[in-house]
């Protein structure tokens, strides 16, 4: 019992801490963007807002993050290794919010900062959950494939938090959502060490989320959004590739699921158009819910709802089997789903379309 005391005086420490110093550190780091001129000014009509905003709030995220883990967490070789990737992301993040740098260029040292925990550190993906109905195995090692596996899982949710960070609190709230969803599984699976770290990754999430809710006073820039998915890649690793069961595959997918989906369909969207799959463009999910017509509280409200269901699932799925876990999905898919169908046809019956009007004239 007084170990279990100890696991969440340690959980709930790394939680305040992170979330008090990145709640103060936030304006301190805005003035710092204006200084060297890391500014979003909208030039496109992918950008939301219509004035200068300072970026790179994702440097308060990671030093409250870091002073938490640090006081809070346990360190070894593995954990060490991580850090040091994620700050290579973040250096690299901060340069890439005051001068725009090349995509393959980011691309390049993304991979090699996801290089330095899977070689150094031993953090692989080295077993996966078997579907083959015709085995008896539930899983297969990947063999000398873990490395390349684990590097393009890493690079690839870095990317995809990176891509939904495009509506103010969107990113940091998504995060947020995901980092409680692992820290309640990782205390469910004992797995301390993963609960303290996202303990302090959502409490530093949540101290920024004051300053960066609609309207926003900072974002977190390409820092901030790219070490969140750094860290969140890491982590659903080092807590749940682990297990040689379904939740080894269906877990991180589950918790990271929204970022996932926008990253496939973007990605799949812009191959089928002819396009290169690192253009950017004005179709991602959080656009389109503005499209419909909702402002940009209530398309954020949808998707932390969305993550949330996620989330809930992914603990269901750990604590009471597939089953349940699937039930829940379902429910609450059909839920939101006719839910949004009532709400479009009351917004349409109260705000004709703009064609309709055009026509007349």
């Amino acid at each position: 019992m007084a170990q279990e005391y100890k696991v969440v005086a340690l959980v709930l420490g790394a939680f305040a801490l992170a979330g008090v110093l990145s709640f103060w550190l936030t304006p301190h780091v805005s003035e710092f963007a204006h200084k060297v001129g890391a500014m979003d000014i909208p030039r496109d009509a992918r950008r939301m807002h219509k004035r200068p905003i300072p970026r790179m709030g994702g440097l308060a995220i990671f030093m409250g993050f870091l002073s938490a883990l640090l006081i809070f967490g346990k360190m070894d070789v593995q954990m060490l290794s991580i850090l040091l990737g994620a700050m290579i992301i973040v250096v690299l993040g901060i340069f890439d919010d005051i001068a725009a740098l090349g995509a393959k260029f980011k691309f390049c040292i993304q991979v090699l900062a996801a290089a330095i925990p899977v070689c150094i550190g031993g953090l692989k993906i080295e077993f996966f959950t078997s579907f083959n109905p015709f085995s008896d195995n539930q899983y297969f090692s990947l063999g000398f494939m873990a490395i390349p596996v684990t590097i393009i899982w890493i690079v690839g949710i870095t990317n995809a938090v990176n891509l939904i960070d495009g509506l103010d609190g969107l990113a940091a709230g998504v995060s947020s959502i995901a980092a409680m969803t692992m820290l309640a599984v990782g205390l469910l699976t004992n797995e301390i060490m993963v609960a303290i770290t996202m303990a302090a990754l959502a409490g530093a999430c949540i101290g920024f989320l004051p300053y960066n809710f609609n309207p926003a006073k900072i974002f977190m820039g390409d820092t901030g959004s790219t070490f969140l998915g750094f860290m969140l890649a890491t982590m659903s690793i080092e807590g749940f590739f682990k297990f040689y069961a379904v939740i080894s595959f269906a877990v991180p997918f589950l918790i990271l699921g929204l970022p996932i989906f926008d990253t496939a369909s973007a990605i799949m969207r812009r191959l089928l158009e002819g396009r290169s799959p690192m253009s950017p463009d004005r179709g991602h999910v959080h656009h389109k819910l503005v499209d419909m017509g909702f402002n940009v509280k209530q398309a954020v409200a949808i998707l932390y709802a969305i993550s949330g269901t996620l989330g809930l699932a992914a603990v269901i799925l750990t604590t009471s089997g597939e089953a349940k876990a699937m039930v829940l999905i379902l429910a609450v898919i059909l839920v939101m789903a006719l839910g949004g169908r009532i709400l479009w046809t009351l917004r349409n019956s109260f705000h004709p379309r703009k064609e309709h009007d055009d026509g007349k004239n």
